[in-house]
């Protein structure tokens, strides 16, 4: 949901990617807001849109990739895109840090991992070579790296993959920013680092009082540390709120798939897997009504021309979903 006091406030966002071989049109009229402090997490299939969403306006994108962004931005109260202004961009490694999926291709491997941790903090915080490297060492001990002077000599490939995303969280929050953007932080980590990381982002937020927005395909992994939660599929938020209420009380039918599919210690050994049926759309080609109906159990004859929008829950907890308004009409009866 949109905020007057939010730190990050997005709104309407349109995200159409380009290349050689398709136009791709990766976010619809996406909607959401994080406060100063707290966490939003965007969760979601591969492919639904939600690391572009983010990393699109800030100038991230692949090689040979173009796109057309329509919508408005708001930071710390100020339009930095949209209405004819640009300068989202222009916040990024400052105000705005951001922790990539894959560490290692994050980092340059020709490098030493001082130099390009050093590098942030003289940029944006015009320290000296000899500050630079202090903080850097600072910041190595901050993420929990032994011995931090030492490593900072050290190049990407003689650490492991859960050391090198602590070296890009530290990159990241070398300037303090306001927000920080972490795009997958647990993908290819095994799941006790998974946990050592969200704990750390905790740590790290409760220190330096930075929002994030903090992206994942396993909302198991975000449970517990979301504030809030906006569930995207193919393109668009089909259900958000606060995480109690999206987690407790899953008004989507994608959303309550994504749940069920996350695995529990209480499952009776040789039980089936419990996973979402078929496959996302293809987003390079046109949608007609709501983009979950081929794979919902409860699809209505309306979801197959016109796409449901998000209508309230209760209070701030919405879901995009022409069933779970039936339902809702049906019990004021």
């Amino acid at each position: 949901m949109s905020s007057s006091e939010a730190l990050l406030d997005v709104s309407n966002l349109d995200v159409t990617l380009h290349t050689e071989r398709a136009t791709v049109r990766a976010s619809r009229a996406v909607t959401y807001s994080v406060a100063a402090g707290r966490t939003l997490a965007i969760v979601g299939e591969s492919g639904s849109g939600k690391t572009i969403l983010n990393l699109a306006p800030l100038g991230l994108l692949p090689p040979g990739v173009t796109a057309d962004i329509t919508g408005e931005v708001r930071f710390d109260g100020k339009l930095v895109l949209g209405d004819g202004v640009n300068q989202i961009a222009s916040h990024r490694g400052k105000d705005i840090g951001v922790i990539f999926q894959d560490p290692l291709s994050a980092l340059n491997p020709a490098r030493r991992i001082g130099s390009q941790i050093m590098e942030v903090a003289e940029q944006h915080l015009g320290m000296t070579a000899r500050a630079a490297s202090a903080h850097a060492a600072e910041l190595l001990k901050m993420v929990g790296i032994p011995d931090p002077v030492a490593r900072l000599s050290q190049y990407p490939h003689e650490l492991s993959g859960g050391m090198r995303q602590r070296v890009v969280i530290a990159a990241a929050i070398a300037a303090e920013p306001k927000l920080l953007i972490a795009d997958e932080p647990t993908t290819a980590l095994d799941v006790t680092v998974q946990a050592q990381i969200i704990s750390l982002l905790r740590q790290l937020q409760k220190r330096i009082g930075m929002a994030i927005v903090l992206i994942s395909h396993d909302i198991g992994v975000v449970a517990g540390m979301a504030d809030a939660i906006a569930v995207m599929y193919a393109g668009a938020i089909v259900e958000i709120g606060s995480a109690d209420d999206v987690l407790v009380q899953p008004s989507h039918p994608y959303t309550r798939g994504l749940l069920a599919s996350v695995p529990r210690l209480d499952t009776p050994l040789g039980a089936p897997f419990r996973g979402l049926p078929g496959l996302p759309p293809d987003l390079s080609r046109p949608l007609k009504g709501c983009a979950f109906e081929e794979r919902c159990s409860v699809a209505l004859e309306a979801c197959g021309s016109a796409r449901p929008p998000l209508q309230p829950v209760a209070g701030t907890h919405a879901a995009a979903c022409f069933a779970n308004v039936r339902a809702a009409l049906a019990a004021t009866r």
